[in-house]
């Protein structure tokens, strides 16, 4: 037990690293290109991005997660050898599906000829993707999160600065392009230094039917999750303009940046976690619990100030053009405070070996719920009304998660509230400090969200100070046993 308490710590140790460096430089750059391009422009590849992540998810088959899931002894050398051969093959025939199908489908529907040649740039990810499968779920299941985050902070880095270049030089739109490619390539080299691995001429065929038999339903509940996610920015591109959905886009840019890269620090180490420790419920019961704990307990105050101060952010930040992102912003950071009472359950489920389940959960919500409420919405309402559905799509999220969470691990009402108590406290004492001081004070909005930042800070350590610094002492121990 103390063992996997010490994995757990590394892993969020090293990956919360690589998320400061990685994704605070990747986030500071994006708001650099705000400022240098226009709505329409980010437009354009948020339109080129709904196409293609739906052929994209596709592209691994779930063989990574399939790959990691898996106890040690059933797991041979021909499963990574099969893993390697049959999604670089496959891959090759996603890229062309991309190029020929894909490009000149989008480029119709949004009436965009552009989008025939931003697709098949984009898609180049396609054939380094499955190139780094084999090396990512060995880093994962090793639990070197150390290396993993070393190589996304290089890749990432390099990848910013060169977009940036470009969108000073004037290349407008192809600046985000090539940021969005240039992460894939750079890292293929680095897999395969920090792994050593070197693929083998192998295919197996049962080896296949062992992992496609557990990928297929991973890769269905990815093609779910995608057409929840990419669903609003379909229709806004297709029934409104290429601004409309760049003034969305970067309402979901400025809360997603953080709760996506934070989820993924937990998820990354949790997964293995959880698939290590799946006969013992009341060991995951804890561990999940504590990571919506501690990912709300660090999400929540940033979409405190995002909803208070959306406005007085974006219009000095961004520019009066990035006007219709207020309101969008201020309920989508709404929203992700409801998801985070629930965030990584499917991760828990997948780690479980069920994921038949997951994808029958996240395909009912997407037909019965998701779907629905997001095209009522943009339909009638716009950009605003896309916001709302994503909102109600969260709410309702947390009362579906609770029923199979409840027959699976035990987790009840009273068990997520007693672990959401101290953040949902300190939340509410710190966006109430924020409406009085901005809005009936007039007080600077920066001086507004330091005080925020602050008065959830206080609350937090004035109710679980010992807590907390109990957890930083284990980790400073983790680290100095690390670097021994």
């Amino acid at each position: 037990m103390k063992s996997q308490k010490k994995n757990i710590l590394s892993g969020v140790f090293w990956n919360s690293i690589q998320v400061l460096i990685n994704k605070s430089f990747g986030f500071i750059i994006k708001l650099v290109l705000a400022r240098i391009l226009f709505p329409d422009e980010f437009g354009l590849v948020g339109m080129a991005l709904v196409f293609t992540s739906f052929v994209e998810v596709f592209n691994d088959l779930g063989f990574g997660a399939a790959l990691i899931q898996r106890k040690d002894s059933k797991l041979k050398s021909s499963h990574f050898n099969t893993a390697f051969w049959t999604g670089v093959g496959w891959s090759l025939i996603i890229f062309q599906l991309m190029v020929f199908v894909v490009s000149p489908l989008a480029a119709n529907f949004y009436n965009e000829p552009i989008l025939i040649k931003i697709i098949p740039v984009l898609s180049l990810g396609v054939l380094s993707s499955p190139i780094n499968l084999v090396h990512k779920a060995k880093l994962l299941r090793a639990l070197q999160f150390k290396k993993m985050a070393l190589i996304e902070n290089i890749s990432s880095i390099a990848s910013g600065t060169l977009s940036l270049i470009l969108a000073l030089s004037g290349a407008g739109v192809w600046s985000l392009v090539f940021n969005a490619l240039a992460t894939f390539v750079i890292a293929i080299p680095l897999y395969f230094r920090a792994t050593h691995w070197i693929p083998s001429f192998e295919w197996s065929k049962k080896a296949f039917k062992d992992i496609f038999g557990f990928g297929i339903y991973t890769t269905g509940t990815n093609l779910v999750n995608n057409l929840i996610n990419k669903a609003d920015y379909l229709l806004i591109g297709k029934l409104l303009s290429a601004g409309a959905l760049g003034a969305y886009t970067l309402a979901f840019v400025l809360t997603d940046t953080f709760r996506s890269q934070l989820m993924s620090i937990m998820n990354k180490v949790m997964y293995p976690i959880y698939g290590k420790t799946q006969d013992d419920k009341s060991s995951m019961k804890r561990y999940y619990l504590n990571v919506v704990k501690y990912n709300s307990l660090i999400i929540n105050p940033l979409m405190g100030v995002l909803f208070i101060l959306a406005e007085p952010i974006i219009l000095n930040f961004f520019g009066a053009k990035w006007v219709d992102t207020i309101l969008p912003l201020q309920i989508i950071s709404l929203s992700v405070i409801f998801h985070m009472m629930v965030n990584s359950n499917t991760v828990l489920i997948r780690g479980m070996g069920k994921a038949k389940l997951e994808f029958m959960i996240q395909f009912m919500k997407a037909i019965f719920i998701f779907l629905p409420a997001i095209t009522f919405g943009v339909f009638y309402y716009g950009i605003i009304g896309g916001a709302y559905a994503v909102l109600f799509n969260k709410v309702t999220s947390v009362f579906i998660a609770q029923i199979y969470l409840k027959k699976l691990i035990d987790v009840n009402y009273k068990d997520l509230f007693n672990s959401l108590r101290v953040t949902l406290i300190s939340l509410v004492l710190s966006i109430s400090t924020g409406y009085v001081l901005f809005h009936l004070l007039n007080l600077y909005f920066l001086l507004t969200g330091i005080t925020m930042i602050s008065v959830y800070a206080g609350s937090v350590w004035l109710l679980m100070g010992a807590e907390l610094k109990e957890q930083y002492l284990e980790i400073k121990l983790r680290k100095s046993l690390t670097y021994k």
